[in-house]
């Protein structure tokens, strides 16, 4: 029975109970009185009303006071994302009546939409009477959470069209509903609207604008809207900064967190993750140790994620062992840190440490995810331990009920081509339930030219030009193996294809980072300011090698030329000269740590070895697919990269 406020509610016992179970504020509709039998030897007896049981009260309240409960009710469903529960009170809503109440209906809404269901939440918002601006901004919030932003934009348009008024919550959420689907196009059109609508200078929906800029891949579009700012606050400068990271912009995004320093802005964890991810991206040492110590002044060390940054930054600029202190000492730990230093020691060829933290991981029960696995089977494939690879492979399927996916077998296929098993690798590729990509026929092309296998290799090289006809790389490994194989009409005829085609190759640099200056070089490099110096240090190295035994692999130099003509094209390739310059600068107790942006080549590598034991010194190769350290004449790759 419902009437006015004035009226009262009586509510069955079910219905308390329900609600009494849930939160325990029956406090607000009843009071309780307890009474004590005292024991004397006067007589006291009186007559006493029976206490009734739970299952004869019934309980009566106000509408007000009965809407005030069901309010409560749902906001504590959508904090604990208890979608039963809300539900219940859904129901109770309805069956009194209270649904046309605007402020009720916002709060369902929002409930239904932290539990995920955003349908319920629409149809909600559907059989609203009279909706409010928390209404539409709620609705379009919830389509935005939830990855639905082409709804979230058709709800935007059409709350202009009923002329309902807007504010810059509905704008964020819609361009943030735009920068997750990167909807180009309308991101344009949103930024007109936000200049018409004079709201350009508001900070919200500027951060929100340069944010889809940058997911959109408009860097310089995002960059003038930043700049434009006149109030910038800390979300905004980390915005900007996740967005250089996120277009491979990373000096920029370096620049622009020490223009942020200088201007005493606000530090916050994502601000420090996009900063971290920059220097691990560059292999900038130096800088991120810095920014390590800005992690400790702003206190964010305990943050998982933070501490997840800073072990993958180590670990790609060669620290391994750095990377595992920062693992070790971290406070809270998550599946991505534990993730995160497996593939670490993958990169860095160290399958035993990995294999023992897989398994620590799932004492300390986390489980492992599709993550894991790509991290496990990469440590596989660097040292070449095939049946440990077929065992993860069956693993993740039967213990962990994961499915395989394309990585994982792209993984599979580079741990069978590096043991020799070219064969079983394209019988993988033909049964996978996956289109064969360009990283899976690049590794079985890789696998085919180190065991000289001509016949798979056209097959692959075939594959790769339809798939990445830009790519000059395949056109120049093709050539490498019919060179290797002595066919120089094969190698003609497969470089007259690359010069005939738009593909474009990558030229070859390493770079070596001293001090506060980072130094790059191609083969032959003529314009570094010291280059005289070093080639005559690189020459009397050279001289020193040779008494040990050491003249340069030329087997793998694959021009058509004398024996005498490619040593000369092999003395002066790129790492060779980074590495001098280091041995020039550097202290003797520091590692020298070189990065270079192609793979390695064969005589490079017998050249560092032996430079390792000779100088007595630690070197760290990072080329574009692994780290390779030296020390005293040994690598840690063991051969295979």
């Amino acid at each position: 029975m419902m009437g006015s406020c004035s009226k009262q509610f009586f509510i069955d016992t079910h219905s308390y109970l329900q609600m009494k179970s849930l939160y325990r504020i029956n406090k607000s509709c009843t009071a309780f009185s307890v009474h004590y039998r005292s024991v004397s030897t006067i007589s006291t007896a009186k007559f006493e009303q029976p206490i009734l049981e739970e299952e004869d009260r019934v309980w009566i309240c106000t509408r007000t006071t009965f809407l005030q409960i069901q309010q409560t009710l749902v906001q504590k469903c959508a904090k604990q994302r208890a979608i039963v529960l809300g539900k219940s009170c859904h129901a109770q809503i309805t069956q009194f009546g209270l649904q046309s109440d605007t402020s009720t209906s916002n709060m369902l809404i929002n409930m239904y939409s932290k539990c995920g269901v955003v349908d319920y939440a629409r149809k909600v918002f559907d059989e609203m009477r009279v909706r409010s601006v928390v209404s539409w901004n709620t609705m379009i919030g919830a389509f935005t959470q939830n990855g639905n932003g082409v709804a979230a934009l058709k709800l935007f348009i059409m709350m202009l069209r009923e002329g309902s008024e807007f504010s810059e919550f509905a704008l964020s959420s819609v361009l943030c509903a735009c920068a997750s689907n990167v909807l180009a196009f309308e991101s344009k059109q949103l930024h007109a609207f936000v200049v018409k609508s004079s709201m350009e200078s508001n900070t919200f929906v500027a951060t929100a604008l340069l944010d889809v800029y940058a997911k959109c891949r408009s860097v310089k579009d995002a960059l003038r809207v930043f700049e434009a700012m006149p109030e910038k606050s800390d979300v905004s400068w980390s915005s900007m900064m996740a967005g250089f990271v996120q277009n491979d912009l990373y000096e920029e995004a370096l620049s622009l967190f020490l223009t942020a320093q200088r201007n005493d802005v606000e530090m916050n964890v994502y601000t420090i993750s996009s900063v971290l991810s920059a220097c691990a991206a560059l292999a900038a040492l130096i800088e991120g140790k810095q920014v390590h110590t800005v992690v400790y002044k702003t206190g964010f060390g305990a943050n998982e994620y933070i501490a997840s940054s800073l072990v993958d930054l180590y670990a790609k600029c060669g620290s391994i062992a750095q990377s595992h202190a920062v693992f070790s000492e971290a406070e809270k730990t998550n599946v991505i840190l534990w993730n995160t230093m497996i593939s670490g020691f993958a990169r860095h060829a160290r399958p035993l440490e990995a294999m023992m933290l897989f398994e620590k991981m799932q004492q300390a029960f986390l489980w492992p995810n599709e993550v894991t696995y790509v991290s496990i089977l990469s440590a596989c494939a660097h040292v070449g331990l095939a049946e440990k690879g077929r065992k993860y492979f069956d693993m993740m399927k039967k213990e962990h009920n994961l499915s395989p996916n394309i990585i994982h077998y792209s993984c599979m296929v580079d741990i069978l081509g590096k043991t020799g098993q070219i064969n079983e690798a394209k019988e993988l590729i033909e049964k996978m339930p996956y289109e064969g990509t360009a990283s899976i026929w690049g590794s079985l092309l890789a696998s085919c030219r180190v065991y000289r296998n001509v016949e798979l290799a056209e097959v692959a090289a075939r594959k790769l030009f339809e798939i990445e006809p830009n790519n000059a790389g395949n056109h120049v490994l093709l050539s490498n193996i019919y060179a290797a194989s002595g066919r120089w009409a094969d190698v003609a005829s497969a470089r007259k294809l690359l010069k005939s085609s738009e593909a474009k190759k990558e030229r070859g640099k390493s770079w070596i980072e001293i001090k506060d200056s980072v130094h790059s070089f191609m083969v032959g490099e003529r314009n570094h300011p010291r280059i005289a110096e070093i080639y005559s240090r690189l020459e009397k190295l050279l001289e020193e090698m040779e008494k040990s035994g050491f003249k340069g692999h030329i087997e793998h130099d694959l021009h058509d030329v004398e024996d005498d003509h490619k040593r000369e094209l092999l003395k002066h390739h790129s790492e060779k000269l980074a590495f001098t310059l280091g041995l020039m600068c550097l202290p003797s107790s520091v590692p020298i740590r070189i990065m270079k942006n192609l793979r390695i080549c064969g005589d490079c590598h017998q050249f560092m070895k032996v430079a390792s034991a000779l100088t007595r010194r630690e070197i760290i190769v990072r080329d574009n697919n692994r780290f390779h350290h030296f020390r005293e004449g040994y690598c840690s790759c063991g051969e295979f990269w």
